[in-house]
């Protein structure tokens, strides 16, 4: 079962510090690449690159959440749920399917019909 984990690519798993501008201030992110990798393409499906994402997130969580302790796990997770959601066929995995088109409450919820809905824009 391990050999599944242990030969995953090195590349994979090895962190990398991307510096990005929040409100004006400059602040360090560091991640494993397969997470960069996975907000990546999160972005880009919002025609998004990764800092633009990143303070979207951050400006929504804050908003939602009125803090921010531990903005790394925050992102980790949320590539985790990403591909999770992916997999239970909650969220499209035709990455030419924009995020913001979905329907959030059907995608939260487990409701697989209408997940695009064209007024979610």
């Amino acid at each position: 079962m391990c050999q599944i984990f242990v030969r995953a690519n090195p590349q994979s798993y090895e962190a990398t510090t991307r510096s990005i501008r929040l409100h004006g201030v400059v602040t360090s992110v560091r991640l494993e690449n397969l997470f960069w990798d996975t907000l990546e393409e999160i972005a880009a499906r919002d025609s998004m690159n990764v800092p633009q994402l990143l303070s979207r997130l951050y400006d929504e969580l804050l908003e939602h959440r009125g803090e921010i302790p531990n903005f790394s796990s925050f992102l980790r997770v949320c590539g985790l749920r990403y591909l999770a959601l992916q997999v239970d066929d909650r969220i499209p995995s035709d990455v030419s399917i924009p995020i913001r088109s979905l329907n959030a409450h059907a995608v939260l919820h487990g409701l697989r019909p209408n997940l695009v809905d064209a007024k979610a824009s």
